[in-house]
Parts: structure tokens; C-alpha cells; sequence
């Protein structure tokens, strides 16, 4: 198998060896406890288990595995990552922000427990991630894990994810321009996916010096990422998808299809993949993977 030619068995197959290790650490860290939290567990389990691609997570195993970082070390990062994006989308679904009814296929889940559970589910969700970070089954190092820490808490914050959604509930019939639209999916997605890169570098204790590369492949893959969701919110098919589509158009929002028109979006889609797979120059096979993943997100269905 080429660099040019991504493995896509070995694709699929990684997606569903690392859905199904994500699943298994949330049961085991959310059993539902015999008291009246019993309906928060619930909740938090209904939003983590099954469904979701997984993405984060993967980048992040991917990224370690290049440096040979214990697997089960690096799942356990990657379920505080994820526990991060569904804390976010759980809050992004209520009615105060997008007020959505379906996610990943399922009732959201203030309508399934309620606005005022969904609010507790997501808090306890941000809280578990950095819990995850903090335990030694991460890493050993103190240090490691204080880095982990402050990574994926900037990238949650007003800097980063939350900064970016702010940016989003302003953009209403705000009129953005490029640079404005591209520095808020910079931040409401690109950050997750760009930390959980630089995590599983820092678990593979790479020096920041030469973390550019994969910087450099995070930055490239999330922006082609949220072109392509974009189009998918036009194009796609709203059961595959498992949400509503077409909402940004609906509510007057400027996104890269609006402002670049669709096949220019898409031509730039496919730049950025190509982009970001030439960032990866400095590794070989291992990296191998990776360069699938940067297709994958201008290739999918959902």
C-alpha cells in the first residue's frame, strides 16, 4: 500500500476497534449508580455510548502509536477528548444554542432527560475528561499529564472551542467575512481535533520543536473537515447523518459554501487534505493512517 493509495479496510477497521475501546471506557467509567444521580449517569451514557465516529480519539492513537505509546494509554486520553466533544454537543443541542432534537441518530439529550439534566450531563462530562488526564493510567509522568491537562483545557476554553461558539451564536446575519468564518472553525472545531494530535505527541514525549509537522497536518485537516461538513450539511442525507441539516443557510450564518460557493469549497476541501498529508513528509508507514484520515474527512457520508 502507497502513501497515494490509503488502506481503507485497515480505515474501517481502526474506526471500529477504537469506537468500541471508547465505548468500553465509558461503561466502565459511568455505571449508573443506585441514587437519585442514577438519571445524570444515564443521561451521560445515553450522549457517549455508541455512535459518533470517533475521530479525535483516533487521531490521538494514531498519533501515539507512531511513537509507540502504550494503547490502552492513549485510549484512555482519547476518552477525555471525547468527553470534551460531547460535553460541548450536548450543550450545542439545547434550546438556548441550536436547539436541535437528533444527534448521532437519537433523541439530543434535553429531549430525551430534560434541559435541566442535559446541563448537568455536560458539565460532568467537561469534568470527567481532565479526572481521566490527571490518573497515572494516562502517564506515569506528572509532568506528562500536567501537559495533557493544559493542552485540552486551552482548547475547550474561550481561545478555543467555547471562543469559537461564541463566535458561531454571533454569526447570525452577522455578515462574516473568510478570515472571520475561518478563525471560528478554527476554533469551534479545528482546536479538539489539533489537541488531540499534540496529545499523542506529548504522550509520546516529542518535543515541541518538532510537533510543527503534525501542527501543521491538525490545522489542515480541520479546516477541510468543516468545509466539508458544510457541504454535507447542503448535500447530505439527514438519516445517515443523524441530525438536521441545512440549518446554517436557515439561520442566515456565512460558512465556506456561502462565501467560497460550492465547488470552490470543494476544490479547497481537497487542497487541504493533499496539504495536510505533505506535512507528514518527515514519516514513513506509521504515519500511514494518518494520510487516510486526512481522505476520510472529505470522503464521508456523516
Amino acid at each position: 500500500m502507497t502513501q497515494d493509495q490509503p488502506d481503507h479496510s485497515a480505515l474501517h477497521n481502526a474506526f471500529r476497534e477504537i469506537g468500541d475501546d471508547v465505548d468500553r471506557c465509558f461503561d466502565g467509567l459511568l455505571q449508573v449508580p443506585d441514587d437519585p444521580r442514577a438519571k445524570l449517569y444515564e443521561a451521560m451514557r445515553h450522549a457517549c455510548i455508541g455512535g459518533g465516529k470517533r475521530l479525535r480519539p483516533l487521531l490521538l492513537c494514531e498519533t501515539a502509536a507512531m511513537f509507540n505509546v502504550d494503547r490502552d494509554a492513549a485510549v484512555l486520553a482519547g476518552t477525555a477528548v471525547e468527553a470534551i466533544h460531547v460535553y460541548s454537543l450536548i450543550h450545542d443541542d439545547l434550546p438556548c444554542m441550536d436547539d436541535d432534537d437528533m444527534r448521532r441518530g437519537k433523541p439530543t439529550v434535553h429531549k430525551a432527560y430534560g434541559e435541566a439534566v442535559a446541563v448537568l450531563a455536560g458539565d460532568s462530562l467537561h469534568d470527567l475528561s481532565f479526572e481521566i488526564l490527571s490518573s497515572t493510567e494516562v502517564h506515569g509522568d506528572p509532568f506528562v499529564r500536567a501537559e495533557l491537562i493544559s493542552c485540552l483545557a486551552g482548547a475547550s476554553g474561550p481561545a478555543g472551542m467555547a471562543g469559537g461558539q461564541m463566535m458561531d451564536l454571533e454569526a447570525e446575519n452577522s455578515n462574516f467575512d473568510l478570515p472571520t468564518v475561518t478563525k471560528l472553525q478554527q476554533l469551534k472545531t479545528g482546536a479538539l481535533i489539533s489537541a488531540s494530535i499534540e496529545m499523542g505527541a506529548i504522550l509520546g514525549r516529542l518535543a515541541p520543536d518538532g510537533r510543527s509537522g503534525l501542527r501543521g497536518y491538525a490545522r489542515d485537516i480541520g479546516l477541510a473537515f468543516q468545509i466539508a461538513d458544510d457541504l454535507l450539511d447542503v448535500e447530505g442525507d439527514e438519516e445517515l447523518a443523524g441530525k438536521a441539516l441545512k440549518k446554517d443557510a436557515d439561520a442566515g450564518k456565512e460558512t465556506f459554501l456561502s462565501l467560497l460557493g460550492i465547488e470552490r469549497a470543494r476544490e479547497q476541501a481537497h487542497f487541504l487534505v493533499e496539504q495536510a498529508i505533505g506535512q507528514l513528509h518527515d514519516f514513513g508507514s506509521e504515519a500511514d493512517l494518518l494520510r487516510s484520515l486526512a481522505r476520510f474527512v472529505v470522503e464521508r457520508d456523516r
